[in-house]
């Protein structure tokens, strides 16, 4: 993973924000091997818990590089929706986080609940986890 990109969807971050012991051995890790670590704009609305103490959930977002989901990403995850042959709401935010991945250096690893879905849409060029 040295040097490459770890990708949190909407578990990932949720893990992370509560303190997930093997989540938190991924973070310390991507650390350690200089990975950057990062998630779309869009899993901070689908991740955020009321029951989660908000500055909790503030200081493990802060340590997380967030990337905005620009009219250029929202573009490239409709791609890989019709490519997939997906559509709706469903799969929108796993579209997004998907097409935020693929904008960074690998190796790509997606720490997510849904594996299929994000191997249906980014292929071969990520290496899903489930967490």
């Amino acid at each position: 993973m040295a040097g490459g990109t770890l990708v949190l969807d909407s578990e990932g971050l949720s893990k992370a924000v509560a303190r997930d012991p093997a989540l938190t051995a991924w973070l310390v890790a991507a650390h350690e091997e200089d990975t950057r670590v990062i998630t779309s704009a869009a899993t901070l609305v689908e991740a955020r818990n009321p029951r989660t103490p908000q500055a909790r959930f503030d200081w493990t977002v802060s340590r997380i590089h967030i990337e905005p989901v620009s009219e250029e990403i929202a573009r490239e995850a409709s791609k890989l929706l019709a490519s997939a042959k997906l559509h709706g709401h469903k799969y929108a935010i796993d579209a997004m986080v998907s097409a935020t991945a693929l904008r960074f250096p690998g190796p790509i690893i997606v720490l997510t609940s849904d594996p299929d879905d994000i191997t249906a849409l980014c292929g071969s060029r990520v290496r899903t986890v489930k967490v």
